[in-house]
């Protein structure tokens, strides 16, 4: 919501635009850059506190892309490291319900066995019920800080000792949460360490396009030991073309984007992160006990800056019907039915939770008169729930309207 930030990193990108950071010869500062990003990063991350290895990190596209490249460098150090190279048993790594889809994206890409751990009613997930998925196979674990769905923080120290005791690596997916909660816990908000303060945890994605304020298309993916960045490293020294060598699957890459995600990080400093923290976390506190002052809406787990709410008493895409007329936008969730904010700065400015405040008093009993008079919800056509999970029938019918969705999105030229 800072145009003013914005348009600066639009000057910035502008002045980098045409350079390709695979090709470093043609301009240095990508290499300052990227290495910059990456130091700023790992300090956030307290690196400073590791010992016996080198940390490391990459530049990536996306949280989506930092995702897909942890799994790749664990799958790649297993084959090397533990000679789990498929022959006998696909790798699988083990994952809770909550984390993000992007898991389920690299296990279908890279070949792997995705094992997926309901979580407590808490919305984190168990360690133990973790443990009982872990095989000679697997070749990593996740948690995340926080979730999307619900903004909760899975118990990553628990999960860090788990890690070291059966001997596979931990990723961290802070890739909502990276470049806030750091702040929140220096604020005194109830945020447990989930870095590489705490042992077993191995990787870490942070989206610098996020609560980094940077642009979209840049996140930062941290290994504590860079033994593990460079199994996924690319080589190829007998092309005809010459010795080829790229960091990550891309090739080519935007100087520009660099450029702008440094400056950001910069311009803000630690002391900006921690400003504009301070603003998000007491907005979030004071939208919760909103939702919390209503007896008929229940939030799910316990949050931090980014929170759902339900409801036992009514259809809770009422509440989302009536808030989006008064220009307030959730997220639907399903099992259960839900809706999500996600807190940032545009919700800060002043008069903004007390709109919040006095919106949701009317979505209240707006939901409580149509649920009496069976009316039914608009929102949530596509995140509605179907009680015990979806038949094969319905997902197959539901993945043919995404199916179409996106050709439509697609499609040439633009569909009106």
């Amino acid at each position: 919501g800072d145009h003013e930030h914005y348009a600066y990193l639009n000057d910035v990108f502008g002045l980098f635009a045409h350079v390709n950071v695979l090709q470093r010869d043609m301009c240095p500062s990508a290499t300052k850059f990227e290495g910059e990003v990456i130091a700023m990063a790992l300090d956030l991350m307290h690196a400073d506190t590791v010992e016996g290895t080198t940390p490391a990190g990459l530049v990536t596209s996306g949280g989506t892309d930092s995702i897909l490249h942890a799994m790749l460098s664990y799958r790649e150090h297993a084959a090397k490291v533990r000679g789990i190279d498929g022959s006998t048993g696909r790798p699988n790594i083990v994952k809770p319900e909550t984390a993000h889809p992007a898991f389920d994206k690299a296990a279908h890409l890279l070949g792997l066995e995705l094992r997926v751990v309901p979580v407590t009613d808490d919305t984190t997930v168990d360690p133990a019920a973790v443990a009982e998925r872990i095989d000679a196979r697997t070749i990593g674990i996740i948690g995340s800080a926080c979730n999307y769905g619900y903004g909760t923080i899975d118990p990553i120290a628990d999960l860090g000792r788990l890690a070291l005791e059966r001997d596979v690596p931990l990723h961290v997916d802070g890739c909502l949460g990276g470049f806030i909660l750091p702040f929140g816990e220096q604020l005194g908000y109830d945020v447990p360490p989930f870095d590489f303060r705490v042992p077993g945890v191995t990787t870490i994605s942070a989206d610098t396009h996020k609560y980094g304020y940077a642009f979209k298309g840049t996140s930062t993916l941290l290994f504590r030991d860079k033994a593990y960045r460079n199994a996924q490293y690319f080589q190829l020294v007998g092309w005809s073309g010459g010795k080829y060598m790229s960091p990550s699957i891309a090739g080519s890459r935007s100087g520009g984007l660099l450029a702008a995600t440094w400056a950001a990080m910069v311009e803000y400093g630690r002391e900006g992160y921690l400003e504009h923290a301070r603003a998000i976390f007491s907005t979030a506190e004071r939208m919760k006990s909103a939702v919390r002052s209503h007896p008929e809406l229940r939030i799910l787990g316990s949050p931090t800056f980014c929170f759902s709410f339900t409801s036992d008493a009514f259809d809770i895409y009422h509440v989302a019907d009536f808030m989006r007329e008064r220009g307030w936008r959730f997220n639907g969730q399903q099992y259960p039915n839900a809706i999500h904010m996600a807190v940032t700065g545009p919700q800060t400015r002043p008069g903004l939770v007390e709109q919040f405040e006095a919106d949701l008093a009317e979505a209240v009993p707006y939901a409580v008169e149509r649920t009496a008079t069976g009316g039914e919800a608009l929102s949530g056509a596509i995140y509605g729930g179907v009680a015990g999970g979806l038949t094969d029938e319905v997902a197959d019918f539901v993945s043919a309207i995404m199916t179409d969705m996106l050709d439509t999105q697609q499609s040439l030229p633009p569909a009106p």
